[in-house]
């Protein structure tokens, strides 16, 4: 079992950057595919972005590609969320994940909250 507890959301401007941070619990956290997902009210959780294990692969939705990147470090237990280019519709709540697929998680952290100005 793994725990997931995010840090590093917050209030950035439209075109700004912000860097979310997931450290994880547990000895085989380097086994799990990790991943972020986002949330806003009244609407299916959303996936964002996807790591494999050794960090050797990532997978993006469509709508983040080229301005988020994903990244791990296993000797610390921790996924990280880089976000560029921030624009409004980003404003969710963001959840980090762990699982054995990059669509599908068992674990969950708590989300932290991004919004965006415009």
């Amino acid at each position: 079992q793994v725990q997931l507890v995010e840090s590093g959301g917050g209030l950035v401007q439209a075109g700004g950057s912000l860097r979310l941070s997931c450290a994880a619990s547990g000895r085989t956290f380097s086994s799990y595919v990790m991943g972020w997902l986002r949330q806003t009210p009244g609407k299916e959780r959303e996936f964002v972005a996807a790591i494999n294990w050794s960090g050797g692969n990532t997978r993006y939705a469509d709508s983040v590609k080229g301005r988020f990147t994903i990244s791990r470090d296993n000797a610390k237990n921790t996924v990280y969320l880089q976000m560029n280019s921030l624009r409004p519709e980003d404003t969710a709540l963001y959840y980090c994940a762990a699982g054995y697929g990059y669509y599908n998680y068992d674990y969950w952290g708590q989300g932290t909250q991004v919004t965006v100005s415009s």
